[in-house]
């Protein structure tokens, strides 16, 4: 059966796609098979990109990385090019290893931001040169992986450890039965992929603790992926978040985990 004239034909400026009038939907007609005329719908060529730009709506991308892809990450040092050569090879395993506990990413420091705050205050400025991990691109790339995960069909929630952490505990408190608790916490556990940046930065608390473990620990157990980054050490992390939510983490990326310093780009700019 062959579609006959397609109905829906604007000419207005005033939507973004006129054939469907940012419906999503086209309403056409054709014959069945008894011959009559029967009205029949189909998607828009349109919706497909507008499901990737709520995905990026959702999704919680920072504005300064609302550009962030992969062509655009500069790779100057060795450690910029291990970063961005781990996290493509991670993608390209991504289908294979989706459904499996090894299923996860991280970047971590060679030399956590905690162990430097606990030397000497005389020591402090030597370590954090030659020890830098902030501003190597890591966010950068795992928002150019979100993207790129999204654009594949997956539902992804991007979260900043120290704002999402201090909402989750204010949420807590609020007067609203915990709905907006259970919505925050929900979201994190249950999304398809959680890329969650500079994990451990949120100052530690016992019940942060409980938090991390619980998130983690369930989507351990549901195979859910986690890319995350993090400004401290294999070891300090888990005095942020937990040794038992860091074993958890740690088993979870085993196969696509590194620890990186370097120069801050930042500085340079």
């Amino acid at each position: 059966m062959q579609a006959e004239n397609e109905t829906c034909q604007v000419t207005s400026n005033a939507y973004k796609c006129a054939p469907c009038q940012d419906t999503e939907v086209l309403f056409y007609e054709e014959v069945n098979e008894f011959g009559m005329r029967v009205s029949v719908q189909k998607d828009c060529s349109c919706k497909v990109q507008r499901v990737i730009e709520r995905r990026l709506q959702n999704a919680m991308i920072p504005e300064e990385f609302a550009q962030a892809r992969f062509d655009s990450y500069k790779q100057k040092t060795e450690n910029q090019k291990v970063l961005y050569e781990t996290i493509v090879k991670y993608l390209r395993n991504f289908e294979e290893i989706k459904g499996t506990k090894q299923n996860s990413l991280g970047f971590i420091a060679t030399f956590g931001e905690l162990r430097i705050k606990q030397l000497e205050p005389s020591k402090r400025s030597q370590a954090k040169r030659e020890h830098n991990s902030f501003g190597l691109g890591k966010t950068h790339l795992q928002v150019a992986a979100a993207k790129y995960l999204m654009k594949q069909g997956y539902s992804v929630l991007l979260i900043s450890d120290g704002t999402f952490m201090d909402d989750l505990i204010a949420a807590k408190m609020m007067n609203d039965d915990k709905k907006e608790f259970n919505r925050l916490l929900h979201s994190a556990k249950q999304v398809e992929v959680l890329v969650w940046d500079d994990l451990g930065k949120s100052k530690w608390s016992e019940a942060k603790e409980n938090l991390y473990y619980q998130i983690i620990d369930y989507r351990y157990r549901h195979n859910l992926p986690i890319l995350y980054s993090s400004n401290e050490d294999d070891e300090t992390l888990g005095e942020k978040i937990g040794f038992a939510a860091n074993s958890r983490l740690k088993g979870m990326s085993k196969d696509y985990m590194v620890a990186v310093e370097g120069e801050d780009y930042r500085e340079k700019e």
